[in-house]
């Protein structure tokens, strides 16, 4: 992966995933909490360091939080693209 370049996480749906979005993860409600995709977040730094960017999901009836790296997504048909949240979330608290 190049480091100064911002990649994109979709769906398999096709749709991009985005911080905030509601989601269904494993039938049931949810959020997607952040997006580590950006170089030059610091909040995701060590997601994209670690594992190469992914997804936190914000779940609290299945597990409470799950991420998925990036290069796992394809294997989560489980995850399903509900609708835009009406502002984004603020990353990993």
């Amino acid at each position: 992966m190049n480091a100064d370049k911002q990649m994109v996480l979709k769906y398999q749906s096709g749709e991009e995933i985005k911080s905030g979005d509601r989601v269904l993860f494993h039938g049931e409600g949810a959020e997607v909490e952040f997006v580590a995709c950006d170089p030059g977040d610091p909040t995701t730094d060590w997601f994209l360091q670690e594992f190469g960017g992914g997804v936190m999901i914000a779940d609290p009836k299945v597990s409470g939080r799950t991420f998925i790296p990036a290069g796992r997504l394809d294997e989560y048909e489980d995850l399903e693209f509900v609708s835009r949240a009406d502002r984004p979330s603020q990353g990993p608290q």
